[in-house]
């Protein structure tokens, strides 16, 4: 049964977003090197980089999810939010330089630099098994959800259509094709949510109407700390720990600093896009807590597509609205299949064939995405195990995996006593932890077990699990480090702040400040960016 009239010129208007897509994904298709195809030749300009990381992070789950949990408790979800711009300046501002300088292709080949091999292969490892069960299935059970809201078909039939679409243009165009049709994604996401929330509003009566149609705690950022969802210690303590690993250590986000011309245009870029993450509170939450205004009773999940399936937006504007959500699902999914392919190949293929030639590369991270699409469309009928709330999910299995793999960089750039024996232990007591937890909570929710004893670890809030992991990573890595050997010099020359003028790197004029202008006018954005979350807080407290 189809649940939306769509009219032709809602049907011109999608279709003009997919030949736009099209247009420009397929444009970048030949590819040189390697560089050219994951890192986009690494020539990208600070706007570029801005748009792709905000297209990039929000998809449709963010959509349906953010709606769904403002729909259910109002606005504190958009904690993760705003949270995530001082996450990204701290990527920009201490991150950045060390990336550009190492010219890593990836993520875990910077662990390698900084610790081992076997740090490395566990961080590709457990990269591509989070893509498979918070990124590429995530959004492929949220994008389900909405073309069955719109179309009415199955779920399973939808994410393989979406696979086969955005995939076209990824595989062929690489990092260039997806942010550059990021950046024109932006536009279109942006356009679309802000139109509905401000038709939504006028219809509820102004914020003033939805104020008074909602109770006064939707409008409080700041929860009790026994709140299930949200507890204000698990916000500042324990969201802090995910942003950290998402923005700053995660392929899918970094491939995009990766690209840079340069550090300025890099830095700009993390700058722009923290300011870019101010909107989801107003554009994505918001809409949730109209839908509950205007539609008592609707359930989290279904507020943002009983919203556009309703009757609020008139012919055409639905279209742009309808593009903008598709905009979202199909930028996040080209951004995971292309970080996939580069943590494979690079990190995998390349090593067990080091004398693979470029163009043999190329062709196998356009290959390397198919049993990845395979892993996340069989894991959507698992996703309703963990949590009604679809970005609560999201957010409580990222809460099992960041912790130590925040803990082993954080370290890593700021403490060079800091080991590879340390790291991995690290790594591995904190993988495993994270992993008996998600297995404990789902046999706690869906089994209904009682664990006796420990039934507090399979159910306690995820945010305070994330800052107990966290402290527990730490400490292993601290001691098992100070028990072992000291890090060579040279080893890590180069890869920690005390040792940050140590080395020549073929990629020094990239981490080169040669504009003390623009060094400034970054300064002062960044400052600008914090007043501006701390004066929302206060407003919102």
């Amino acid at each position: 049964m189809v649940h939306l009239n769509i009219s032709l010129t809602d049907f011109i208007v999608i279709g003009a977003y997919f030949v736009l897509v099209m247009a420009i994904g397929l444009y970048f298709s030949k590819h040189k090197t390697s560089t050219d195809y994951f890192l986009a030749g690494r020539n990208m300009g600070w706007v570029a980089i801005g748009a792709s990381l905000f297209a990039s992070n929000i998809s449709s789950e963010h959509f349906i999810g953010l709606a769904g949990s403002g729909a259910t408790s109002g606005l504190a979800v958009g904690h993760f939010e705003w949270l995530a711009a001082f996450a990204v300046l701290f990527l920009g501002w201490v991150f950045v330089p060390f990336y550009l300088k190492s010219g890593v292709f990836t993520m875990p080949e910077f662990l390698e630099r900084r610790y081992s091999r076997s740090s490395r292969m566990y961080l590709t490892t457990i990269s591509i098994i989070a893509y498979v069960m918070t990124k590429i299935s995530v959004t492929l059970f949220a994008g389900g959800l909405l073309l069955n809201k719109i179309l009415g078909w199955d779920m399973i039939t939808s994410a393989i259509i979406l696979v086969i679409i955005t995939g076209l243009y990824t595989i062929a165009g690489g990092l260039k094709a997806v942010i550059y049709t990021e950046l024109m994604q932006t536009v279109v996401l942006i356009g679309g949510a802000v139109t509905l929330t401000l038709l939504g509003l006028n219809k509820v009566g102004g914020f003033d109407g939805l104020q008074a149609s909602l109770p006064a705690d939707f409008f409080s950022m700041f929860k009790s700390m026994k709140h299930p969802d949200f507890p204000w210690t698990g916000i500042l303590f324990g969201a802090p720990i995910l942003g950290i690993w998402y923005w700053c250590t995660d392929q899918f986000i970094v491939q995009r600093v990766l690209s840079a011309k340069n550090i300025n245009h890099a830095r700009t870029g993390t700058i722009f896009a923290g300011f870019l993450k101010i909107l989801p509170v107003f554009i994505l939450v918001l809409p949730g807590m109209i839908a509950v205004a205007l539609f008592p009773g609707v359930r989290g999940d279904e507020a943002y597509p009983t919203l556009v399936t309703s009757n609020l937006l008139p012919m055409g504007i639905k279209g742009i609205v309808i593009a903008s959500l598709l905009a979202a699902l199909m930028s996040s999914l080209a951004s995971c299949f292309n970080s996939s392919s580069t943590l494979f190949t690079m990190d995998f293929y390349k090593h067990y064939k080091p004398d693979a030639s470029e163009k043999e590369l190329v062709r196998v991270g356009r290959l390397a995405t198919g049993g990845l699409v395979l892993l996340g469309i069989l894991w959507v009928p698992l996703i309703r195990s963990i949590s009604s709330q679809l970005f609560v999910y999201l957010q409580s299995v990222q809460g099992y995996i960041s912790p130590p793999i925040a803990a082993v960089f954080i370290l890593g750039v700021f403490w060079k006593r800091a080991n590879s024996k340390g790291a991995i232990y690290a790594l591995a007591s904190g993988g495993i932890l994270g992993a008996l937890r998600l297995i404990m909570e789902i046999l706690a929710k869906k089994a209904g077990w009682d664990f006796g004893f420990f039934q507090w670890f399979a159910t306690m809030n995820f945010l305070h699990f994330a800052i107990m992991l966290f402290v527990i990573s730490v400490a292993v890595l601290a001691g098992v480090s100070l028990a072992g050997e000291i890090p060579a010099r040279k080893k890590i020359a180069g890869l920690t702040f005390a040792t940050a003028k140590e080395v020549q790197s073929e990629f020094i004029d990239m981490i080169e400040a040669k504009n003390p202008l623009w060094t400034k006018i970054n300064i002062g954005l960044s400052i600008l960016l914090v007043l501006s979350v701390l004066t929302l807080w206060g407003i919102f407290f």
